[in-house]
């Protein structure tokens, strides 16, 4: 399943720079799915929803940092575990059971992004 980041967050920012899909972003900002993929033009996420990979979208925290639920693969084909969940100091990046993704599911997210 995805990955998800709570309110326990203190913002410290360790996250971001480890996740291999750039799925994390620090409140406020707005987010791509050409951001750190190879991603262009029309895309469908694994959500089934269809966007402009270039085009900015709504974030989806204002406050804390967050996870980008169609691009988080959890790091599968990069690392054996999440990396933002390896570094967290305060543990509060956590699976994601409303978004949950078999490992496979997981590779397969990972091929359409970086192709």
């Amino acid at each position: 399943m995805a990955i998800k980041i709570t309110d326990e967050c203190i913002n410290c920012g360790a996250c971001e720079p480890e996740c291999p899909n750039n799925a994390i972003y620090e409140g406020g900002q707005e987010w791509r799915f050409a951001d750190g993929t190879s991603v262009k033009g029309s895309f469908t996420g694994f959500s089934g929803t269809t966007l402009d990979a270039e085009t900015a979208q709504a974030p989806v925290s204002m406050d804390i940092y967050y996870i980008v639920t169609d691009k988080c693969t959890e790091c599968a084909g990069f690392h054996d575990e999440p990396q933002c969940a390896a570094v967290c100091p305060v543990d509060c990046c956590v699976p994601d059971t409303d978004h949950p993704n078999t490992p496979e599911e997981n590779l397969g997210k990972k091929a359409s992004m970086h192709i």
